[in-house]
């Protein structure tokens, strides 16, 4: 609908022979002035410059009153139009020039209705080429930019809605929009957004980039394990299982084991302490931070626009999506590695750090980024299948019974931990509690606080894994209390996760001693677990006859209102393990269902791994596959192992698997 509105128009450029009357008569100049476009001034201003205007003359003659013009002759009036058609005008001949300017004289004292009607009777006249002129006159006319009218503050909430490609198109326009699109409140709204998790607008996520996070590990005291003699003593009658050859030990397994056996791993997690979004932006020195984590303002100056950090995430995320890698092999071990952990950020150490154990005895420590091995760890008489390490210590369990604890810095074996009677091929530990699966189809729990441990037993068969887990909405105490019995008790709410050969995981309740849960649904050896946060899960994929596998389990134990772990409306993660079956299944905790199952390896999954973003998992069939979490789509294949790939770590920007090839695989996909 066409808005009616009064404008008080600029006058029309002026005939030349006019502007000589207008020149030989009284008051030429003031005349010539008004006759030439000028700048109106609204009505403050002009009473301000009528009261300092005293000469007689021009107090004599009428002034003219202040023009209100609207926004698009405002514009001409800035760009000085007027001045530049003059021009055109006096080139023109002085009968053409009487002509036009009396066309225009007749337009400009025109009524805004008898304009209206003069414009239809024009445009019936125009032929092609005219109508074809107006209309590209008309485009750069009818345009007017906003943000030239917009305080900066309205600009930039405006633009707040737009997202980062929208916003690069943005800044292309002018210098000004630039300024605008490119500030940084709205590139950090964006990697809010964005980074370490997926963006519930485009379902795009971004990776957090461990070693660019700015704010320091957080100083914690190095723990002490206080075993005691009893529990370095309780070794059983497993010991003669041990064999002093290395040749005997392989024979040994081979007869008693799955053909598959010895490929089975337990990868570590990779850490669950997330950083916020906050912190991101990295300077060469560490910027300062309060006591709330905010920085500090002398910090402020060397930091990356936030523009720079979403481009850089961008691209890697781009590469992840597309496949997009190199890949470097690191040689050393003489048989299959079988358990590795992955940290780019250890406090004290300024190369990225990965520590192996493998079927060759030996734990080896490698500086990633150089492609060397900083030092071999010597001690286990047989293969190595599980390691865990943090800033004060590294924990290795091994198929000689025993579990050893490790000064990784220089080498020095602390202490020996032994207690199962058979190997040890899984571990996990946390600050307060170790929890070690083993051969004997136990889980042993050593408190770190007493060295006194405890054995949960259940399973029917190996125990390939063990995750710890803090209930939601339970804090871990800081003394320590002992039973009546002698016994020690475990902090409430220390949950424990268990999988096994005999198909089963389990949900141990430690300070009960108890199983509270069981996991029903698949139909292979479980060998690896993996705990995600709700949002984190990948979507469930179809099969070639487009329908949705959610798992098909069955549930052993009902999750009754007595039965619940947690309070109505905790948000509880989701539980993903790998099997022999070939799948990965996602349960539901609280339930104990399996809520969707991954299909695509064709032999068994030895390891899972995951983060806010992808699941990656490795198999049997030699091949690792990396899983989108927002997209149902094929997932990314990563071919070049020789061997079944046993163990994965996955971080922002690469994976490092061990294979049964003997060799360690970086897959960087970094920019």
């Amino acid at each position: 609908m066409r808005q009616n509105y009064s404008c008080d128009t600029i006058p029309p450029p002026q005939n030349p022979a006019r502007r000589e009357e207008l020149v030989d008569a009284p008051g030429s100049a003031d005349a010539v002035a008004s006759a030439q476009f000028e700048v109106p001034q609204d009505d403050e201003e002009a009473q301000v410059d009528s009261e300092e205007r005293q000469p007689a003359a021009q107090s004599a003659r009428p002034q003219p009153p202040a023009r209100k013009l609207c926004v698009r002759h405002q514009r001409m009036a800035d760009e000085g139009t007027i001045v530049k058609l003059q021009s055109s005008l006096d080139a023109l001949p002085v009968e053409e020039r009487e002509t036009v300017s009396t066309i225009w004289s007749t337009f400009s004292s025109s009524s805004h209705p008898r304009r209206e009607l003069i414009l239809r009777g024009i445009l019936t006249m125009c032929c092609f080429s005219q109508l074809s002129l107006l209309s590209e006159q008309l485009i750069n006319l009818i345009r007017v930019d906003p943000f030239s009218r917009f305080p900066r503050e309205v600009s930039l909430k405006v633009l707040r809605h737009l997202d980062a490609i929208s916003l690069g198109r943005a800044a292309q326009v002018n210098r000004h929009w630039r300024s605008l699109a490119d500030d940084n409140v709205l590139w950090k709204s964006i990697c809010e957004q964005h980074i370490d998790k997926q963006c519930r607008k485009c379902g795009w996520g971004l990776p957090l980039l461990e070693k660019r996070r700015a704010a320091p590990a957080s100083s914690t005291p190095r723990p002490t394990m206080p075993l005691s003699p009893a529990a370095s003593s309780s070794s059983l009658a497993g010991d003669s299982l041990k064999r002093a050859h290395y040749d005997e030990e392989h024979e040994h397994e081979h007869e008693h084991e799955h053909p598959a056996k010895r490929h089975k791993s337990d990868s570590p997690p990779p850490s669950s302490s997330r950083m916020s979004v906050s912190p991101i932006r990295r300077s060469p020195t560490p910027p300062a931070s309060g006591p709330s984590g905010a920085l500090s303002p002398s910090s402020v100056s060397t930091q990356r626009p936030w523009k720079d950090i979403y481009c850089e995430r961008l691209t890697i995320a781009r590469n992840w999506r597309r496949g997009r890698y190199s890949v470097r092999t690191l040689k050393g071990h003489g048989d299959s590695v079988m358990c590795l952990q992955f940290n780019e950020a250890m406090r004290g150490v300024n190369y990225p750090m990965l520590i192996t154990g493998s079927y060759d005895r030996t734990v080896r420590v490698w500086n990633v980024d150089a492609g060397e091995e900083v030092q071999c760890l010597r001690g286990h008489t047989r293969a190595v299948r599980a390691l865990q390490f943090d800033e004060a210590k590294l924990i290795t369990g091994s198929m000689d019974c025993t579990l050893r604890v490790w000064d990784w810095r220089t080498g020095r074996c602390i202490r020996t931990l032994q207690g199962h009677s058979e190997g040890v091929v899984c571990l996990k530990f946390d600050s307060n509690v170790l929890a070690s699966g083993s051969v004997d189809t136990t889980v042993k729990v050593w408190n770190f606080r007493t060295g006194e441990c405890f054995t949960l037993r259940g399973h029917k068969d190996w125990v390939n894994a063990v995750q710890l887990w803090q209930l939601p909405g339970t804090e871990v105490c800081s003394s320590v209390s002992s039973a009546a019995d002698g016994t020690f008790d475990i902090d409430p709410g220390k949950m424990l996760f268990s999988a096994s050969d005999d198909c089963t995981i389990r949900l141990w309740d430690l300070s009960r001693k108890c199983c509270v849960r069981q996991f029903v649904g698949h139909v292979g050896q479980v060998q690896s677990l993996l705990l995600l946060n709700i949002a984190d899960c990948p979507p469930a994929q179809q099969d070639d006859d487009g329908e949705h596998h959610p798992g098909g389990a069955v549930r052993v134990a009902s999750a009754s209102n007595e039965d619940s772990l947690v309070p109505p409306g905790t948000r509880l993660p989701h539980l993903i393990s790998g099997s022999l079956d070939n799948t990965i299944k996602t349960w539901d905790i609280e339930t104990g269902l399996a809520t969707q199952t991954l299909f695509g390896h064709i032999e068994g999954v030895w390891s899972v791994v995951g983060d806010s973003l992808r699941l990656a998992s490795g198999s049997h069939d030699k091949t690792i596959k990396v899983w989108q979490r927002e997209e149902s789509a094929p997932p990314l294949n990563l071919v070049g192992h020789e061997g079944p790939v046993t163990c994965l770590q996955l971080s922002d920007d690469k994976i490092i698997s061990g294979s049964d090839d003997h060799t360690i695989k970086v897959w960087s996909f970094s920019a």
